[in-house]
């Protein structure tokens, strides 16, 4: 109650008219993380609910802490596996993966948050609730070798380049984590193919499942001594919140539950990637691995499952229409099978899918809709 009054009071410095008003983005983003807003919808033709986009925000944001503490983990076994000063255990592991990942996110937050705050002064509206996931997921998206400058400049173009010009949250049609973490991969891919990179301990280096067979196989995987139930649960090299597809479900058990994700798309992109996969294994090929890799590895690597659960979800940028959910979902899983295997270059894929489908969605809905209303003129006339 006190917070409350607290709030109430210096309220008007930062409203139209009061001496603070170029700040009120900064009070009312402040304000409203421990209160609802102090103006809401009050006639009876809205529907009213307990939910506003911050919690939606916020139910996301924490979806993503089991992916999140099992990439602390693996991080940590794998840089002990490399480096035993590091000690052995649960605790000596997860605090090792937290020193590597959160001066990633850190950074992450204060950058990308410095762009939205500045924005929003300028714009003079609120400072967007959204940043919350945008700065968890691309923390997680990207490797734990990353240098802390790359991951500044990734953000920044995320969040200018990928939102911001477009007007902001809910107007740009591209996901801003992803478009970070494409632009960091076509300018450093050094650093982001996930070729030989990927242990947090200097002086080791670790290639990504998908990288190994690429190169040698299936085999490959066999001779490393990695199993299907190695890649489910995240024991592997890669991306810091990608690699346990086992945490990544509770996250997608969470948000969908809780109707903040569509079943629709995630249902899509795996059938999607399904379909495919199985038309590549029919057409196989001796020079190229990727043909022959089944379709129940692909949903365990790389950041398959990742993307599926919270990158292809993303609200403002999928498709609206239940029938166009089931196409941009399938559509995303079926690019995903395609770069992997036709650019073995480019092992990985659902990055570049998602954003391939952020660009389709709107046209998806566009048919959806105006075959919705022939239907019905049909019925109407009929």
């Amino acid at each position: 109650m006190a917070k409350q009054n607290f709030f109430d009071k210096i309220a008007p410095h930062f409203e139209k008219g009061g001496k603070l008003e170029y700040w009120y983005p900064l009070y009312e983003a402040a304000a409203t993380i421990f209160f609802s807003p102090r103006f809401v919808t009050g006639r009876p033709a809205h529907i009213r609910d307990a939910i506003d986009f911050k919690r939606v925000m916020i139910i996301i944001w924490a979806a993503a802490f089991p992916a999140m503490f099992a990439g602390w983990f693996f991080i940590g076994k794998f840089a002990a596996a490399a480096d035993p000063s590091i000690g052995s255990g649960l605790f000596a592991y997860m605090w090792y993966g937290a020193k590597v990942h959160i001066p990633i996110y850190f950074v992450t937050f204060a950058v990308g948050g410095f762009w939205e705050v500045l924005f929003a002064l300028v714009r003079k509206h609120e400072v967007s609730e959204g940043f919350f996931v945008t700065s968890i997921l691309f923390s997680l998206i990207v490797p734990p070798t990353i240098p802390l400058w790359q991951v500044a400049l990734g953000i920044s173009f995320g969040v200018v380049i990928g939102k911001e010009i477009f007007g902001g949250t809910g107007r740009n049609f591209v996901n801003p984590a992803l478009t970070g973490r494409a632009f960091l991969y076509f300018a450093y891919p050094a650093q982001i193919t996930g070729d030989k990179i990927w242990v947090a301990v200097d002086g080791h280096t670790a290639a990504t499942p998908l990288a190994q067979i690429a190169e040698g196989g299936m085999k490959a995987l066999q001779d490393n001594g990695i199993s299907w139930f190695d890649a489910f649960i995240g024991n592997i090299p890669g991306s810091i919140g990608e690699t346990s597809t086992f945490a990544i479900l509770i996250g997608a058990f969470i948000i969908v539950a809780t109707g903040m994700a569509s079943w629709r798309i995630i249902l899509g992109v795996f059938a999607g990637a399904l379909v495919t996969t199985l038309l590549m294994n029919l057409v196989h090929s001796d020079t190229n691995f990727m043909y022959s890799v089944p379709f129940w590895w692909h949903f365990v690597l790389g950041g398959f499952a990742f993307g599926a659960i919270f990158m292809a979800t993303d609200p403002v940028t999928a498709s609206v229409t239940n029938t166009g959910r089931y196409i941009f979902g399938f559509l995303i899983g079926a690019m995903t099978i395609l770069i992997r295997v036709a650019n073995p270059a480019y092992p990985e894929g659902i990055m570049l899918a998602i954003l391939f489908g952020n660009a389709f969605a709107p046209v998806i809905d566009y048919f959806v809709q105006n075959a919705n209303v022939k239907r019905r003129k049909v019925r109407t006339n009929g």
